[in-house]
């Protein structure tokens, strides 16, 4: 549904200085100044900023609902598109593993992910990006990254290293053997052998993995790492240009990182939670002493919007901390055109009822991803 020139009013907007009682025009798919159009009164909500998830796995229960039931990308991503509206997202980060693991994480289903967006993206109304999180003992496939980055035009990668390193080394069985095997489509001894194999090529990461990173950052690709569990290993990623610190695994990691002016992601799911369900840092800590600048929705796409209203306290303190969702996140990414409502950024805004603070109405680009309610009411009457 497209929302086509048109006038928001009587709502309580979120501005840069808070929440105000006025209106905005939506044209050509931006905020403008109040002018013609059709007017929507939408007195007695909120309208904020959309969401900017920057990263969210959720996806993949959408085009792998069990294990082995693999759908066609398109079909998930297509479902995904709704989800995402009905939580207030407009633009979403899915962070789709290159990975070891197999199955859905394999580097030849990310491929077949990537052509799928692509060729859909057209029909889908929320602002949907690959992030390529890479595990990064895969050396031999380093090329295959930079060429998914060209084709593609990926603008976000994730350094991650979930090999159970300590285990290899002590030839131990490491963890989860059988579950990750039966993912991977290899037998438990087979795929207990790459393991061994990749961690043996510690030597070659070393060396390989900053020129990969002088690649990406040659194309203008935005860098990250993921999980760090110390701070020698963020300073490292840090020095490689990678500047986006993914759920750091302690507080200590996370100051680090925005002592050396890396952005700090943190986990929504967190902040509901109370706290880490892995026993990790607790989100609201670093974030009360100003430690994050991007909630995300990780594996729960309701979260964001969820974990702003218990750090607000209810619908009506959400100007305190929406921006963690909104212009926090976009800045990370350089997106300078959305996670504000101001004249000349994209019309991305979702509508909140004052009660409870679910959402009513979600637009990406003056497109209306969800409108439900007594808002679609009054749209549908105006």
């Amino acid at each position: 549904m497209t929302a086509g020139d048109i006038q928001i009013r009587g709502a309580h907007v979120l501005t840069p200085d808070g929440f105000r009682q006025a209106g905005f025009g939506v044209s050509g798919g931006l905020i403008t100044s109040p002018g013609a159009g059709r007017a929507i009164d939408l007195g007695g909500f909120l309208v904020l900023p959309g969401i900017v998830d920057l990263h969210g796995d959720g996806f993949e229960h959408h085009i792998a609902p069990r294990r082995g039931a693999v759908q066609d990308p398109a079909t998930g991503l297509m479902a995904l598109d709704a989800v995402l509206a009905s939580n207030g997202i407009t633009t979403a980060v899915l962070a789709q593993f290159y990975s070891w693991e197999g199955g859905i994480r394999s580097p030849e289903f990310t491929e077949k992910l990537l052509t799928a967006l692509s060729r859909i993206r057209p029909r889908l109304i929320t602002d949907m990006r690959v992030q390529l999180r890479l595990e990064t003992h895969l050396p031999a496939q380093y090329d295959h990254v930079l060429d998914l980055v060209d084709r593609f035009d990926i603008s976000y990668v994730v350094f991650n290293d979930h090999l159970p390193h300590e285990a290899l080394a002590e030839g131990r069985r490491p963890p989860r053997l059988t579950g990750q095997a039966l993912k991977s489509g290899r037998s438990p001894e087979a795929h207990l052998a790459y393991l061994k194999a990749l961690h043996d090529q510690r030597e070659e990461v070393a060396e390989a993995l900053p020129r990969l990173a002088r690649e990406l950052q040659r194309r203008g690709v935005r860098m990250g790492s993921h999980d760090d569990a110390t701070t020698t290993a963020r300073t490292n990623y840090g020095d490689m240009g990678a500047d986006i610190c993914e759920f750091p695994l302690t507080e200590e990691i996370g100051q680090a990182a925005r002592a050396t002016g890396d952005a700090v992601i943190l986990g929504a799911p967190n902040v509901v939670r109370g706290g880490s369900h892995s026993g990790g840092l607790r989100a609201e800590t670093l974030i009360a002493r100003g430690g994050c600048d991007a909630l995300v929705s990780d594996y729960h796409y309701p979260s964001p919007r969820l974990a702003c209203l218990r750090l607000a306290g209810g619908p009506t303190g959400l100007d305190r901390h929406w921006h963690l969702v909104s212009s926090g996140p976009a800045s990370v990414l350089g997106l300078t055109d959305r996670g504000r409502l101001t004249s000349g950024c994209r019309a991305d805004f979702v509508v909140l009822d004052p009660e409870k603070g679910e959402v009513q109405a979600c637009f990406t680009a003056g497109r209306a991803g969800i409108v439900r309610g007594e808002v679609a009411e009054r749209l549908l009457a105006a």
